[in-house]
């Protein structure tokens, strides 16, 4: 399986981003999905993952960020909402064919990252 993430973009402090997760592969329906971030000069960063049994949140994030999949395209989002100058980061996509994590070493399945920077 092979990811591509899109959507990344600038915008202002308090709009809206919608970036997507595209996969090669119609078995990706099941993979655990998550998105990472990760800033210039800081570590890479636990966001969002959502899997067969679970959608989770970095604190960071919650009650702003939502993550989805639609099998049908293969594809899992990630909707950002009031979007903060803090948020400005790459954002990475990546999937592990049965089990999820917060770590970003857990992943087996890599994309390439889409630039989000927000301005205030």
């Amino acid at each position: 399986v092979q990811l591509q993430a899109s959507g990344g973009g600038l915008v202002q402090a308090g709009g809206s981003l919608r970036l997507s997760c595209a996969a090669s592969e119609r078995t990706f329906g099941p993979y655990a999905t998550v998105w990472f971030r990760q800033a210039p000069g800081k570590e890479r960063e636990f966001v969002a993952v959502i899997s067969v049994i679970r959608i989770m949140y970095s604190e960071s994030v919650k009650g702003r960020f939502t993550i989805s999949r639609d099998n049908a395209k293969n594809t899992v989002y990630l909707q950002m909402n009031s979007l903060k100058s803090e948020d400005t980061a790459v954002y990475y996509c990546e999937a592990h064919e049965t089990s999820w994590s917060t770590d970003w070493g857990h992943y087996s399945i890599w994309g390439q990252g889409t630039q989000v920077t927000v301005s205030s």
